[in-house]
């Protein structure tokens, strides 16, 4: 089956960029609309698309004093209503568990650099390590098939023809140059190296990316095209 798919990807903010899951899309001959939800406030229909991908955001799902968190909650609704696939990337996966009945909230200790995962689907969801820079946590939805865990909570899940992760597989070394750069106070505050953080980012860009395909080419062959 060739799957060209029309895509919606929400964006946050200017340095949480799609990242790899761009030249992904592009692979599969998709149609790719980006929506700065945080500054576009118009309504989008999710029905009119195959997928939607909600990257990361330094704002929390749970704030719904933020304008855009309770904007794209009704959109997750609506989407899952109609049965639109969803892709949820750090805040994405947060915001996913959150409007499927889950709790977001506070971690007791926040996740940041290439850690390994503990998973029960090793092939949608390997080991890693994969890379992590959050805050807050879920609690698996109601239903939900949880796919992968660290001590801290929940890195992965599937419902319906949904995927929530808590890390970022989208991440690339251009993207952490930029968030090294927009964020060192959240790295000072938890003892993290930029440097070495960026190093590392480097040193594992191929493998990453390799991994990154495999979890994106299961999601879309195991969970979002199964039935069809």
């Amino acid at each position: 089956m060739t799957w060209r798919p029309r895509a919606l990807i929400l964006q946050h903010e200017k340095a949480t960029p799609p990242g790899l899951i761009a030249p992904w899309l592009a692979e599969q001959s998709a149609v790719v609309d980006t929506l700065r939800i945080d500054e576009d406030e118009r309504l989008v229909d999710p029905r009119r698309y195959d997928l939607i991908i909600s990257l990361g955001s330094e704002f929390a799902a749970f704030d719904d004093s933020i304008p855009f968190v309770p904007r794209e909650a009704l959109l997750f609704e609506d989407a899952i209503e109609g049965d639109v696939p969803i892709l949820g990337l750090c805040f994405g996966g947060q915001m996913l568990a959150r409007v499927l009945g889950g709790s977001v909230y506070r971690a007791q200790k926040s996740e940041i650099g290439w850690l390994p995962v503990r998973t029960n689907d090793p092939e949608l969801v390997g080991e890693g390590p994969w890379f992590q820079w959050h805050f807050d946590v879920f609690s698996t939805p109601p239903g939900a098939d949880v796919l992968a865990v660290t001590d801290i909570g929940p890195q992965a899940f599937v419902s319906g023809r949904s995927l929530g992760l808590q890390f970022h597989p989208e991440v690339t070394p251009a993207i952490m140059e930029e968030w090294v750069r927009v964020y060192p106070h959240e790295l000072k505050a938890e003892g993290v190296d930029p440097k070495a953080l960026l190093a590392e980012t480097k040193r594992r860009a191929a493998d990453a990316k390799r991994a990154t395909w495999r979890l994106l080419d299961r999601f879309r062959d195991v969970v979002v095209l199964r039935g069809k």
